[in-house]
């Protein structure tokens, strides 16, 4: 059998512990599977004295993760502190520098200085691999960079964020406002120490960014993601979509247009047949589509210890049977710049608004669809107040431009008792 592969381990929290666990607990699976032992050779991370429910006494501590790095006696760095920057940045660059792999799960990181750590690890003659850092246990970026290699993918899409779809779920099933659906999955430590980055849509649209980069051959451009998070959408909304047979969905979607990338993660509708219309509760689910295997979806767990580390560890195995792959499917020299797309694909668009009780009030709302060039699909009014009635309307295929401008003339009429919410609707 060959020489044991010598993991150094920077990060002990939830997925740090795990990893150490899956490494002491499977050690006879892992070598039989690669061909060589696995080893932990020392660790680091804040607090030395934390119970982690798991013994490093074995591994040798230290507390600077850039001289973890460096160690001659280290051949993969596993990154597992978090944040874009900081420490977690100057170890990856310093285990890069020194032609050592990383494995990482550093979404934000990757979302940020993904090109330039992919052109570090090229030079350096190292492996860059991040499985763990987009949908958990869900192997998407093997299926993007090897299973679907022999494809031109057309659309990347998915629900990537477990904490959003935990919420938005809840306010389906228990009939919850959006801030108590918030604070429930706050209780439950399910939101990040600033919820921003999940429920501001900034979480999902790294991972967006990331799949992107892999799907279209392009740098990873997450400046260039629409975000739009889920606090403006309201339990009415949940309740008169699926009254129309529609979900809503914190989605993000990826596709190269002939205007350039479009990247967007935004609530949006899907049918509730579809499989992203079923998917419920914290579970994520990514769909790829390429031109000669069609549709592929993929659904899993998220987040949380045993499907993370599980990401981590395939991507040590991978690097200890000495599979080499670049970074983000193809050589960072070979990537091209992103164009952003200034226009999104037309697509059908959900508008919910209260029209105050006036003679002709629908007829104006009509009248400024109309002078957008946008026609309705369908239309339902709902039981309505003394002074005001909620209305439901489905366009048909419009651009977001020609909905503003709509949205804009509708402002004007005089007839609207609250502002209009305007969801795009995703075809699946």
């Amino acid at each position: 059998m060959s020489d044991p592969l010598r993991l150094g381990i920077a990060g002990l929290g939830t997925v740090g512990a795990g990893v150490v666990k899956i490494v002491r607990q499977k050690a006879n699976l892992l070598a039989t599977r690669t061909g060589r032992p696995v080893e932990i050779v020392a660790v680091s991370a804040r607090n030395r004295d934390k119970d982690r429910g798991v013994s490093l006494s074995a591994y040798e501590w230290v507390d600077d993760p850039v001289a973890l790095a460096r160690r001659d006696d280290i051949d993969v760095l596993v990154e597992l502190m978090g944040g874009s920057d900081g420490p977690a940045k100057a170890a990856t660059e310093a285990a890069l520098a020194s032609g050592k792999d990383v494995v990482t799960a550093n979404k934000a990181m990757l979302a940020h200085h993904g090109q330039k750590l992919a052109t570090l690890a090229e030079e350096n003659g190292a492996a860059l691999r991040f499985e763990a850092a987009v949908a958990g246990g869900i192997p998407v970026i093997k299926a993007l960079t090897e299973g679907l290699a022999g494809n031109e993918v057309t659309r990347v899409m998915g629900v990537m964020n477990g904490t959003c779809n935990y919420i938005l779920t809840r306010m389906e099933s228990a009939g919850l406002s959006y801030r108590e659906a918030f604070e429930e999955a706050d209780d439950l430590g399910y939101l990040e120490a600033d919820p921003e980055l999940d429920v501001g849509g900034i979480d999902a649209g790294h991972k967006l960014a990331l799949l992107a980069s892999i799907a279209f051959g392009t740098e990873v451009a997450f400046s260039g993601v629409d975000l739009e998070g889920i606090g403006k959408v309201s339990i009415d909304d949940i309740r008169q979509a699926a009254d129309m047979g529609y979900k809503i969905k914190l989605l993000g979607v990826a596709r190269m247009t002939g205007r350039g990338l479009e990247q967007r993660m935004a609530p949006c509708l899907v049918p509730q047949t579809s499989p992203l219309g079923q998917l419920d509760g914290g579970t994520n689910m990514v769909v790829i589509e390429g031109d000669m295997v069609g549709q592929i979806v993929l659904r899993g767990a998220g987040a949380g210890e045993g499907p993370t580390a599980s990401a981590v560890m395939g991507d040590v195995m991978d690097i200890a049977r000495g599979l080499r792959i670049p970074t983000f499917g193809k050589p960072a020299s070979a990537l091209t710049k992103a164009q952003p797309a200034t226009v999104a694909t037309p697509a059908p668009y959900y508008l919910r608004m209260r029209l105050l009780d006036k003679p002709g009030a629908l007829a104006k709302v009509a009248t400024a669809l109309g002078e957008a060039g946008i026609s309705i699909n369908r239309m339902r009014q709902y039981d309505h107040s003394s002074d005001s009635a909620p209305v439901l309307i489905v366009t048909h295929k419009t651009t977001r431009d020609a909905l503003d401008r709509a949205l804009g003339a509708m402002s004007r009429t005089g007839v609207l008792a609250s502002d209009p919410v305007a969801l795009r609707i995703e075809q699946v």
